[in-house]
């Protein structure tokens, strides 16, 4: 059995512990917050490394690869966008490293950091085709699985989960999370009864919400 089937069928028994922030975490370590902390992954390994280390000797059984921001839209703000294949890589190898043969890799994906339609002017070809390239780049680099997270809008999280089936077909599992106010409502509008039937519709293995005002809400 290879290792993404493992997960599914540890998920479907018991609960799996994740990690904790990546972001948070570096910026304790003196990070400045105007940094590209994806580019950590080839300027300072050690740094995600032993932020690695630390959440598995905390008994985490999932690392997430410090990749959250790995995608072109965002990487090219820094003017890393030439980068992000070897970033990507890089964040995915750091996480195994640490992980050993034991502890699941995630490939993290977060949101574009750009208005995509009908909100701005993404469109969601544009933005389907940019999660595609982060997703190959991931699943080639070996992730057991990918993590989409910190997604207000439904509909460029619809199109980062049709991008990764379009790259893996159904062999890679699948967690997509929302975040959410107060109130339990999407940023972008819509509150649990709108994202949670859709999430369930849509072709994922495990469904969550993270970030923002955390789960007391």
């Amino acid at each position: 059995m290879d290792r993404s089937a493992n997960f599914r069928k540890q998920l479907a028994e018991r609960v799996i512990v994740a990690d904790g922030a990546m972001g948070t975490m570096l910026y304790a370590r003196g990070v400045f917050i105007n940094r590209c902390f994806d580019e950590l992954n080839i300027a300072q390994p050690s740094l995600v490394l032993e932020t690695h280390k630390e959440y598995v000797r905390a008994g985490a059984e999932i690392l997430e690869a410090n990749t959250f921001g790995a995608n072109r839209a965002r990487l090219s703000s820094f003017g890393l966008a030439e980068k992000l294949q070897a970033i990507n890589s890089a964040g995915v190898r750091l996480a195994r490293e640490a992980a050993g043969d034991s502890v699941f890799v995630a490939g993290a994906m977060g949101p574009l950091g750009v208005r995509i339609e009908p909100l701005g002017p993404t469109s969601f070809v544009e933005a389907r085709s940019i999660f595609r390239e982060q997703a190959e780049a991931l699943v080639e680099a070996g992730a057991d699985l990918l993590i989409l997270e910190t997604f207000y809008d439904l509909n460029e999280l619809r199109e980062a989960i049709f991008a990764v089936r379009e790259v893996a077909g159904d062999r890679i599992p699948l967690i997509a999370h929302v975040t959410i106010d107060d109130e339990g409502n999407l940023r972008s509008g819509g509150g649990p009864e709108i994202y949670t039937r859709l999430l369930d519709e849509w072709p994922v293995d495990a469904v969550g919400i993270n970030c923002s005002t955390g789960p007391k809400a």
